[in-house]
């Protein structure tokens, strides 16, 4: 091949390589252009609206807030109101039971003395019942005052005969169920009107041990007024 040929194809080469990357850079350029949005605006003109918030009330709410606030007032109160009269009650419970308790301990104690006092004195004979004596309320005073002489409990005829018919108007099978003894479930019973505890701590030896047996109940009385109160005769009301 001519030396100059070769020299001429060089030299075109060049501006060939020259002609091909400004092609390539144009297309880039291109490529660039159409990827962004056409309408899109530059950044320094976009800004975030502001987020404004109301400042007027809502409606319902707060009325509904104090409604339920003073609805749970209320149960709060009835709930203490209850729990109050719980208390106050147990606390009449507790008072009633005690007291109950002192007077059963009381009259134990009493009981004891009783049975102590009529252990120290000394035993006699007692007076069979007679069948002289009559039965109704004269014979069943005079059989008991003979008992009674024969054990040195004092009385006379007029205390033990005002006592009974204060007590029983001469009843030998009445029964007292509305006072205190009663509520305590030991009512008074009798012609003088004697307690069970009563009737046996006082009891006198010979007699019936029946607390509605007349003379039995009269001399058990005669008997607890004599250390109570010195006699039968002394007592003028409820005993």
């Amino acid at each position: 091949m001519p030396a100059n040929f070769r020299l001429s194809s060089r030299a075109l080469a060049q501006p060939r390589r020259i002609a091909v990357a400004g092609v390539a850079v144009l297309g880039a350029a291109a490529v660039a252009v159409s990827a962004a949005p056409s309408h899109a605006e530059p950044a320094s003109s976009v800004a975030a609206a502001p987020v404004q918030l109301g400042t007027q009330p809502i409606q319902g709410v707060k009325a509904s807030v104090t409604d339920q606030l003073a609805g749970e007032s209320v149960k709060v109160q009835a709930i203490a109101a209850k729990k109050q009269a719980v208390v106050k009650q147990q606390a009449r419970t507790a008072a009633f039971h005690k007291a109950k308790a002192a007077q059963q301990v009381k009259a134990a104690h009493q009981a004891k003395q009783a049975a102590s006092r009529s252990a120290e004195r000394p035993q006699v004979q007692t007076v069979a019942y007679s069948t002289h004596y009559g039965n109704n309320l004269d014979g069943w005073i005079r059989q008991a005052l003979a008992v009674m002489k024969q054990h040195n409990i004092p009385g006379s005829y007029s205390g033990l005969h005002r006592n009974i018919m204060r007590e029983s108007s001469g009843n030998p099978s009445a029964i007292n169920n509305w006072d205190i003894n009663a509520r305590n479930g030991i009512p008074s019973k009798g012609l003088l009107q004697v307690i069970d505890p009563t009737f046996r701590a006082y009891h006198v030896p010979g007699t019936s041990w029946n607390i509605y047996d007349p003379v039995a109940n009269i001399t058990a009385a005669a008997n607890y007024a004599a250390h109570r109160y010195g006699s039968m005769d002394n007592v003028n009301s409820a005993y």
